[in-house]
């Protein structure tokens, strides 16, 4: 409860009294022993933690009271006095040393304690549980998980990035397959820098791994019968500059695919060239080949949602 108006004592100057008058401190300050006529003190409601209190508080100038009223009363005063003064003094000088300033003479607030922030609801850079992309750590991106594909389970080569949900009978040897798979890797078999150069020498093993041989020495598809290039040219991966090869192959068995390989550079580290490899089934049950454009379009740089775009970022011919 805020205290009324009257003169209490001074938080920035303890050894004077200051008026209070009732909402804000004024300027006009007194000695205690001031030869003006003091305006009666009202008891603000100070919590007992509290040491700063107008003065007079509980002493009577009359002459009614006994004197070891008087005597008691006179030691109360002279305590609280002390308790003041020394209040005043840590007060006008916190624990660093800088003047602090009190702003009512009552020590209590009667304003709710503000809620700590909340964490925000976004994080800037994806983890590997947000369930709209997935994140390659290791060449800083992040490609969008697309209605209809999942996270890679029961693979064994490690840079998968996504797979179509469920599998199939394999129509050549026996096995399962997957319907599409998208693959993310560094380039370390040289010191290539050409997008251009990587996506066309990369095309041709990406179409043999997934429907010629794969790595376990199968042939799911009873191997490519033949291939044409539906598509290739520049193309804004991640906001940089890559170029990517697209092939429709047909196979001994089965409907065949679309294979393409896209190399960019990386947006991290030593900005080491990156190959996306997407493999698609023709036919009914394979996948949108139009979703290869969706997920190109939508892999940025991780931490970084807002890139996208650039020269090159309509892909061609998808057909």
């Amino acid at each position: 409860m805020t205290p009324p108006p009257g003169w209490y004592r001074d938080p920035s100057a303890p050894h004077v009294e200051r008026w209070w008058d009732g909402t804000a401190w004024t300027e006009h300050r007194r000695s205690p022993d001031a030869s003006t006529p003091q305006q009666p003190y009202a008891q603000p409601q100070f919590t007992p933690s509290t040491p700063t209190v107008p003065l007079g508080t509980g002493v009577s100038g009359g002459s009614g009271g006994s004197g070891r009223a008087k005597a008691i009363a006179l030691t109360a005063a002279a305590v609280v006095l002390v308790a003041a003064i020394v209040t005043g003094a840590v007060v006008l000088r916190g624990d660093d040393g800088d003047p602090q300033t009190q702003t009512a003479p009552t020590p209590t607030s009667s304003e709710p304690t503000s809620a700590a922030p909340s964490p925000s609801e976004s994080s800037s850079e994806p983890s590997a549980d947000d369930p709209s992309v997935v994140v390659d750590e290791l060449n800083g991106i992040t490609l969008p998980l697309l209605d209809g594909w999942a996270r890679p389970q029961s693979v064994t080569e490690t840079d998968i990035m996504m797979t179509t949900s469920g599998t199939y009978d394999c129509p050549g040897d026996d096995g399962l397959c997957r319907h599409g798979t998208v693959i993310s890797r560094t380039v370390t078999s040289n010191d290539e820098k050409s997008p251009e150069t990587l996506a066309k020498d990369d095309i041709s093993e990406a179409a043999d791994r997934a429907y010629d041989r794969n790595k376990v020495n199968q042939r799911p598809f009873h191997g490519i019968t033949s291939h044409e290039v539906v598509g290739q040219g520049s193309v804004a991966v991640a906001g940089r500059t890559g170029y990517f090869v697209r092939w429709r192959v047909k196979t001994e068995a089965g409907p065949g695919g679309y294979v393409q390989s896209m190399a960019f550079p990386s947006s991290v580290g030593s900005e080491s060239m990156v190959m996306v490899r997407y493999a698609f089934d023709a036919g009914e049950e394979g996948p949108p080949l139009a979703d290869m454009d969706r997920i190109t379009k939508g892999i940025r740089p991780v931490g970084d949602e807002g890139t996208g775009g650039g020269v090159g970022s309509s892909i061609g011919p998808t057909q």
